[in-house]
């Protein structure tokens, strides 16, 4: 068996997916893409595959993993690790469709029969969480996430701290101790101002605090984590192992949330998720993607022991003209019960895309990361 074809496709709202074929006819799917950088991932997308893949046995991942990654003088970073990621992912689909099995066991098997999940209120700038937090509890969510603010000044205002304050309470209030929040910095929140949040935030018990500033800033997580014991978060702009060493390292981080699609796939998250399992950290992947990348993080979820809960996009504030089951031949899947999602038992990353509506979306996709500025007109972090 060898690689023969492939075939990628941008798909609405903000998605790339991949489609990789063998000699004997098997398909397996991947996710690779950076949101608003489509274009530029697809192209090393087919550099690598082009360049090292085709003809190749599908079933060496771990040595394809090692010539994506190591075949390249400069190494790393957002746009090759992403197009490892969804290379990798598919090539997992299709080596777990040759032997019959889902993924996870073919990584050790089942560490649980399904992982908890969690669904975003708010949108960018947060507003009306109350009561979406409500709305979603009764559509039986037993975890929210929320943006803690609009975009904020280096130093800013003891105002500012009060209205993301108020916003917290307002979700604490209307669904009680029994439901977790995360809350997410989203990286807008300068050090100087995210000590100061966190500390504020802290008697309404968030879940977590998710990058509590940009993973430039890494080293500034201990002074963070001094002034609260609400549990850090972070890892969606992080690539590697290489990467998170020097997060385990300070010991100030609980929760890594590496990106399945952007931080090499499943080999590699695999790896750093065991990492953590040594620092005492927990697991929750970063996923507001589509469903491709929410299957193959489901598959690691299912066999690694520190996985605390799964990120979700469907219904997110970005899938307003496609949604993460459009793309499904059978959305059930992914069908939430009691805020968890069952852990799939069809072979491969366990989900059938419906190539169908794959092919009549496809197109350029036009979406681009936001840019926001100061009243002052200077840039300002989203």
């Amino acid at each position: 068996m060898e690689i023969t074809d492939y075939e990628l496709f941008e798909v609405p709202p903000r998605w790339l997916f991949l489609r990789l074929e063998t000699s004997d006819g098997t398909v397996g799917w991947g996710e690779p893409v950076v949101e608003g950088r489509a274009h530029t991932v697809r192209a090393a997308v087919e550099e690598l595959l082009d360049g090292y893949l085709l003809g190749e046995d599908p079933l060496r991942i771990e040595d394809h993993w090692q010539t994506l990654y190591r075949g390249g003088f400069y190494r790393g970073g957002p746009v090759l690790m992403s197009a490892i990621a969804g290379i990798d992912q598919a090539l997992w689909d299709i080596k777990g469709k040759h032997f019959g099995a889902p993924v996870y066991e073919l990584l050790g098997g089942k560490a649980r029969d399904r992982i908890r999940v969690y669904q975003w209120i708010g949108g960018d700038r947060p507003a009306d969480v109350g009561e979406a937090a409500r709305e979603q509890v009764e559509a039986g969510f037993t975890a929210l996430k929320m943006n803690a603010t609009p975009e904020l000044e280096r130093v800013d205002s003891p105002a500012k701290i009060r209205e993301a304050e108020e916003r917290l309470a307002e979700v604490r209030e209307a669904v009680g101790d029994e439901v977790d929040i995360g809350v997410d910095f989203h990286g807008r929140v300068a050090k100087s101002m995210a000590k100061r949040l966190a500390a504020a935030l802290e008697p309404y018990e968030p879940m977590f605090v998710e990058e509590p500033v940009l993973p430039e800033h890494n080293d500034a997580l201990p002074e963070i984590a001094a002034h609260t014991t609400t549990p850090i978060a972070t890892g969606e702009r992080m690539y590697s192992r290489w990467d998170f060493k020097e997060v385990f390292e300070s010991q100030a981080v609980d929760v890594i949330q590496p990106d399945l699609s952007h931080a090499g796939g499943i080999t590699e998250v695999k790896k750093i998720a065991s990492m953590a399992e040594a620092y005492d950290v927990a697991l929750a992947p970063h996923c507001p993607l589509g469903p491709i990348a929410l299957a193959s993080c489901v598959q690691v979820d299912a066999c690694t022991p520190n996985a605390l809960i799964q990120e979700q996009s469907l219904g997110i504030h970005y899938n307003e003209t496609s949604d993460v089951l459009d793309y499904l031949a059978d959305p059930s899947v992914f069908e939430y019960e009691d805020g968890y999602v069952e852990l799939p038992e069809k072979p491969g990353l366990g989900i059938e895309i419906d190539e169908s509506v794959v092919r009549e979306r496809a197109g350029e996709v036009d979406w681009h990361n936001p840019v926001w500025r100061h009243d002052d007109g200077s840039v300002a972090e989203w």
